[in-house]
């Protein structure tokens, strides 16, 4: 399969099992390329959410700096989401999501013109991915958690989302002017390899 690296894929990397546990090729840049994700991967990001209900999101980076990521969830479980930024797209605000677990060991690719955003399923949640650009703070945006354009349905717990400053005062997808360009391929249901 070629040409998926325009809209989101879930991954799922096999599994090869034994008496003392498993083993996994989570990256591989010939794999990566069969599936048109070519552009290298430059950072390894990790982060460590204490509390159930953890939002990180929804974020992107800027061009020249636009990333593509590769999310995993190495400790507990996460419902991961990415939201369709590219302007002239038939599907535009609209996003789609899949639970990452570190026991099924999934990943979703998420390509530039998406906005990312993941809530943590359970505490002490580890979430690792690559990126293709470095962070530039200068080129950091992002829109609301809570936007209504987006209508994000999140699993959250009796008492609400764990939120940073940064994350509650992102604007509304109305207020974006989106650098990214419609490549001619909508957001599709994810494609499950």
């Amino acid at each position: 399969m070629s040409g998926i690296s325009d809209i989101p894929v879930l991954l799922r990397p096999r599994r090869f099992g034994d008496e003392r546990g498993w083993f996994s090729e989570t990256y591989s840049l010939p794999a990566a390329a069969r599936l048109g994700i070519t552009q290298p991967f430059v950072q390894d990001n990790l982060s460590f959410s204490a509390q159930q209900g953890t939002i990180r999101g929804v974020h992107f980076q800027l061009p020249p700096y636009a990333q593509n990521k590769l999310v995993r969830c190495v400790r507990g479980s996460i419902m991961d989401y990415a939201v369709d930024l590219r302007r002239g797209s038939p599907t535009y605000g609209q996003y789609v999501g899949a639970k990452l677990t570190a026991d099924g060991g999934e990943q979703l690719h998420v390509p530039v013109g998406y906005g990312h955003a993941f809530v943590t399923l359970e505490p002490d949640v580890e979430v690792a991915y690559k990126v293709t650009e470095l962070y530039a703070p200068e080129h950091d945006a992002g829109i609301i958690w809570s936007c209504p354009e987006i209508g994000i349905d999140w699993p959250l717990p009796e008492s609400g989302p764990v939120l940073s400053d940064k994350d509650k005062k992102l604007p509304k997808l109305s207020e974006l002017v989106s650098p990214f360009q419609y490549g001619g391929r909508p957001l599709e249901p994810l494609a499950d390899i």
